[in-house]
This record gives C-alpha cells, structure tokens and sequence, in this order.
C-alpha cells in the first residue's frame, strides 16, 4: 500500500529546471485525499462516464499530479524520471492527451472552473446522478473573471455535483474580503475552510453533499 511517505519519493524523481515545485508541493495531501479517498475512478475506470472527474485547474504545477497519478498505477512511475525531456508524455502543463487520467490539458489560469462546471452541468443534462467533478484552483488564480462568471453560474444554477478546491498559500494579489471562502458563499455555494495538510478535514469538506455547490478552501502555508 502506497504511503505519504512513498509519495514525496515519487515527487522527489521529478528534477530540473522546474520553476514551479512549491505550486505543485501545496497539492500534494489535496490530491493525495482525493485520489486514496475520495474519487470513484481507477486506471480500468478512466473513460467509463459514471467515473468521477478531477481537474487540475492548477495545472501550471503537475509534479504532484503525475506522482499520484503514478502511485494509483495510472502511470509507470519510471516514466517520473524523464519528465519534461523531449519525448516524455509529461510536460510541465499536463496533456490530456498523453496523461492517462488527465481530463483536461491546463496551465493556462483561469479555464479549469469553468470547464468542471460545463461538465457537471453535462452529466446533469445527461441524467448522470452518480459521477462528482472536483476541480482544483489556486487562490492567485481565481483572481482571472472566468471563475468570476463560473462562480456564480454554479451557484444561480444549483450545480450540486460540482466542488472546488481552492488552494489558499497567501500568492493572490488582492484577495477578497471575507476571505475566499466568503467569495464562493455569498455566491450560493457551500463553503468550508480546512488546512490543506488534514487529511481527515479534507475527506469531510470534500465528502460533504449540499443541495448546491460545494467549495473547499484548502490553506497551506510554507513550513
């Protein structure tokens, strides 16, 4: 059985002239939760359309995405040790392409919000009651108008099996009064603040089920 432990080993193969390690350190416990806990989905289960659907909004950071990716046998860890050289599939915004498990290509900031809530919104015209969507943000990057508009769409429109994770380590220019939890709430949605290293308050803020959308503000600030 993987451990935490094991995990930052796997990270630790990723080297070289990466400018974006912390971003990606911030995630590590967040996706590690979400993957060993919480996400109904599996290397057989990647394009089944009752799975759940995870999107590294976040994705200018991957590292710590291709290590869970790899510890749940989505990826051949090898493949950790030649990342961002030419021919590896995993580059410093990951492909959705040629990252078995990757929903969405990202880096770009500001487009992953909006996405999760067209594919909630998706499954709902579907009739697909079972499958949630996670999506992941930086608090830096919820400072760009689209997850504005995605925010409060999400909310006038009761998206019920959409939550987001905002990664709060202090990096938005401005912030928001109230804090970013309050941004989502005074939007409709469900918020809860958490440290982003709980494992235990992560499972419950992201386990939670709400008539509307679910927000989960996770802080992690540097040691």
């Amino acid at each position: 059985m993987t451990t935490t432990l094991d995990l930052a080993t796997l990270f630790r193969r990723m080297t070289g002239d990466e400018k974006h390690e912390w971003a990606a350190a911030s995630t590590l416990d967040i996706l590690w939760v979400l993957y060993d806990r919480v996400l109904n989905i599996s290397p057989d289960t990647v394009d089944h359309p009752d799975r759940d659907r995870f999107l590294l909004s976040k994705g200018h950071g991957p590292m710590a995405f291709y290590a869970v990716l790899a510890a749940k046998g989505f990826l051949d860890p090898a493949v950790l040790d030649g990342w961002t050289t030419f021919d590896s599939p995993l580059g410093q915004h990951p492909d959705r392409v040629l990252v078995p498990g990757a929903e969405i290509g990202s880096g770009s900031l500001g487009h992953g919000l909006g996405l999760g809530v067209g594919t909630a919104l998706g499954l709902r015209a579907q009739n697909r009651t079972a499958p949630r969507v996670f999506v992941l943000v930086g608090d830096g990057e919820l400072d760009e108008g689209s997850n504005h508009e995605a925010i409060a769409l999400a909310g006038r429109l009761d998206v019920a099996n959409l939550t987001a994770i905002a990664v709060d380590n202090g990096s938005a220019s401005h912030g928001w009064p109230g804090g970013i939890a309050r941004r989502f709430a005074v939007e409709g949605w469900h918020a809860t603040t958490v440290d982003g290293r709980d494992h235990d308050a992560l499972y419950t803020a992201l386990t939670a089920r709400h008539d509307g959308p679910n927000a989960v503000v996770a802080t992690i600030r540097e040691a």
